[in-house]
């Protein structure tokens, strides 16, 4: 039986990317919900059944009263049948109603919606750029996609629970008096009203403070996470206490909102206390005076007093269930910041995979500013012929990160083009485009797996014979053989901690180094690849890396020049234009830029020092 009502609903069935989800709150959780809408007309009819039949008790309870006046023996004889009747629908229908009703709620809904959510939600923020993930903090990324799921499961859940339900309740409420006394109703609308209006109040308030209070937690995940991925940093230059200042700010923040939230909720119960008094006092002083006056059957008070005690003790639960529904619905919202942004950087509707077949590229005109209009590129034109190897030397902020993100698409060109084998990289898959371009960046953050997995990652469907030929080519198979993990799994099975934090920046080095040689893609791109390597294991690996070179088109970025000096060509990039271009030897005896970076390097590395210039003249 469980099973059956988990498997209603497949929440990895395949469906549709929106490149632009909703963004207006309805329609967003319409689109995300719509795998549930069949399952949720039928818990709506489920919820109204439920409320139904308790009304129909309470009915029955008040004639009940009545007919006990005939005294016992006239009771069974008359309305035996009936009382059996009863009986069975209290001990046979009831529970099955309500059976279904929760297992629609608990196992439907509940473990299935939050996962749909979830998987859409984290399958479409993987889906955007690059540059979309370093305008925010992955902590913040993260907390949404965690949180929103759970808010929209708990709101869903608050509908059919409790406001279907109570909604429900208070209709038949009113119909069960009216069949009474149509005067009867008169004070449940009267409480009604102000229940509404209360209602109303709080719901404002309530929406615009939980809003607030979940920006102040996600803020607080977002400094809290950012101070923990940088503990190095922290203990390094010992800000123990400045960290700690600087997470109490934001839970200051965070506690300050929530106090703001908790008042509303103060002033709503206490409210709701004098409302249900009235509609207590109301209905059942009512009652007793139309008994008094002979209108009314002693069953009548009997079941009016039942009605509004029950109402009075759902009150409380029905504006908290109601207000946790806007509670959440504010926490929907803020999530939608980060899940209903549309991704921007797409594949063209007529996108083919990349058809390499030499490895040349052409720069045409290529500009980017990062919508500054200044820094990046400008006008960049430049053609790498095919197996040609280029070295890119530059100040920081020169252009050459930005050349690479260019060349991999993870920025779309504010002008020109950048062309593989005469196609444009705008219309092709950028899956295909990045499957054909391996690249080894100086900080080299590998994923919280163990090692054969990071390596792996580079072709997955590689052997375990060729994952380990990859880390010995990259010297690193010896001293993966010696790791242990925390969890005692050793060698390739050990893990490396986030980021590769529990491994040496050289070691990271090198098992990036094995991902993409195993990956052996046609175009290469070395940004510092042996700057984390010390001069031992650098000389040893040099040979792996002029292997890897070996048929395919080279771009390395280097500030120990010793790296690239032997490469086919040498360019020299300054705020964001080639100056220079040409072979290391033809570049000293020009006599520009390079040869003043050359001969102020100490042991390889790139000299900053803005006299460089003066000296190159």
């Amino acid at each position: 039986m469980f099973r059956f009502f988990e498997n209603l609903v497949d929440p990895f069935a395949p469906h549709p990317d929106r490149d632009h989800p909703p963004h207006r709150l309805w329609p967003f959780l319409w689109d995300y919900t719509r795998p549930f809408h069949g399952v949720f007309v039928a818990a709506t009819l489920l919820s109204i059944l439920v409320a139904g039949v308790e009304i129909v008790l309470i009915w029955a309870m008040g004639w009940v009263v009545d007919i006990l006046a005939k005294g016992p023996e006239q009771v069974w004889q008359e309305h035996g049948l009936a009382l059996i009747a009863l009986g069975l629908f209290i001990l046979i229908l009831r529970p099955l109603l309500q059976a279904l009703d929760v297992l629609l709620l608990n196992n439907t809904m509940m473990p299935q919606l939050g996962t749909v959510v979830r998987w859409r939600a984290h399958k479409h923020v993987l889906r955007q750029s690059v540059g979309w993930f370093e305008n925010d903090f992955a902590g913040r990324i993260a907390n949404r996609i965690m949180q929103t799921p759970s808010a929209v499961n708990e709101a869903m859940f608050q509908i059919f629970d409790a406001l279907t339900y109570s909604s429900a309740y208070i209709v038949g409420s009113l119909a069960l008096l009216g069949l009474a006394d149509p005067w009867l109703m008169l004070p449940l609308l009267i409480w009604l009203a102000l229940y509404l209006t209360l209602m109303r109040w709080v719901v404002l308030r309530i929406r615009v403070a939980s809003r607030n209070a979940s920006n102040a937690r996600s803020q607080l995940t977002g400094r809290v996470v950012d101070s923990y991925t940088n503990i190095h940093a922290i203990k390094m230059f010992a800000h123990h206490d400045r960290e700690l200042e600087y997470a109490r700010e934001a839970i200051e923040h965070t506690r300050e909102t929530f106090q703001a939230e908790m008042r509303i909720y103060t002033i709503m119960d206490v409210s709701l206390a004098v409302l249900n008094g009235l509609l207590i006092v109301g209905v059942t002083g009512l009652a007793l005076w139309f008994w008094g006056i002979g209108i009314a059957t002693v069953g009548t008070v009997a079941a009016a007093i039942a009605l509004t005690l029950r109402i009075n003790a759902m009150t409380g639960w029905i504006m908290w269930a109601l207000t946790n529904f806007f509670q959440q619905l504010g926490i929907v919202q803020e999530g939608m910041e980060t899940i209903a942004q549309p991704v921007t950087l797409l594949d063209h509707p007529r996108a083919k995979p990349l058809q390499l077949t030499a490895g040349e590229i052409e720069l045409d005109g290529l500009t980017h500013h990062y919508g500054r209009g200044q820094g990046g590129l400008d006008r960049i034109d430049l053609t790498i012929a095919p197996g040609e190897k280029i070295g890119l030397v530059g100040r920081s902020g020169a252009g050459k990160s930005t050349l690479v993100k260019l060349l991999l698409r993870f920025y779309d060109a504010e002008g020109g083009r950048v062309l593989i084998d005469g196609q444009d990289i705008a219309g092709v898959t950028q899956a295909s485009l990045r499957a054909r371009i391996g690249m080894v960046q100086q900080d080299s953050a590998l994923l919280h797996r163990s090692i054969r997995d990071n390596i792996l990652y580079g072709r997955p469907d590689s052997g375990e014979a060729a994952m380990m030929a990859a880390a010995q080519q990259a010297q690193a198979h010896d001293f993966i053989l010696d790791l242990e993990d925390s969890e005692g799994r050793q060698g390739y099975d050990a893990h490396v901690g986030e980021r590769g934090v529990k491994l040496s920046g050289g070691q990271r080095q090198r098992i990036a180094l094995a991902r993409v040689i195993l990956k052996d893609a046609p175009i290469l791109v070395l940004d510092e690849a042996t700057s984390a390597l010390d001069s031992e294991v650098e000389a040893a690996i040099q040979d792996t890396l002029y292997g890897m070179m070996e048929g395919k088109t080279v771009i390395a970025i280097a500030h120990r020049l010793s790296t690239i000096a032997h490469m086919d060509r040498i360019l020299v990039l300054d705020q964001g234009r080639i100056v220079e271009h040409g072979s290391h030897s033809a570049l000293l005896v020009a006599g520009g830029l390079y040869a003043g970076f050359w001969r102020r390097q100490s042991g390889g590395f790139l000299s900053f020092d803005p006299d460089d210039e003066e000296a190159a003249e």
